[in-house]
């Protein structure tokens, strides 16, 4: 995780499995990427962005806000890097 994470942000690095991931803005990208997963103000549900890492712009991750299961950002966070790095135009829900 980076230095800007913390319990209601975490950010980690992740290579996207065949078929990459699908962005509301650019459609899917693919390779060596960066997951921010933000926790919204209701506490409920994630704010996903990814970009491919070292770049600026970040992409909205087709999906996102989703819900989070018991309000467990940190488990969500991990299930949504083990279906990106699975791959499959993977979304954040």
């Amino acid at each position: 995780m980076s230095a800007a994470a913390g319990p209601d942000r975490h950010v980690d690095a992740v290579t996207a499995g065949p078929g990459g991931v699908m962005t509301d803005d650019v459609g899917v990208i693919t390779g060596d990427l960066t997951v921010r997963t933000d926790l919204g103000t209701d506490g409920r549900t994630a704010h996903v962005s990814v970009q491919y890492t070292g770049a600026e712009e970040w992409y909205t991750l087709t999906g996102s806000p989703a819900p989070v299961p018991d309000g467990d950002l940190a488990a969500y966070h991990q299930g949504l890097l083990d279906r990106i790095r699975q791959g499959q135009a993977a979304e954040a829900s």
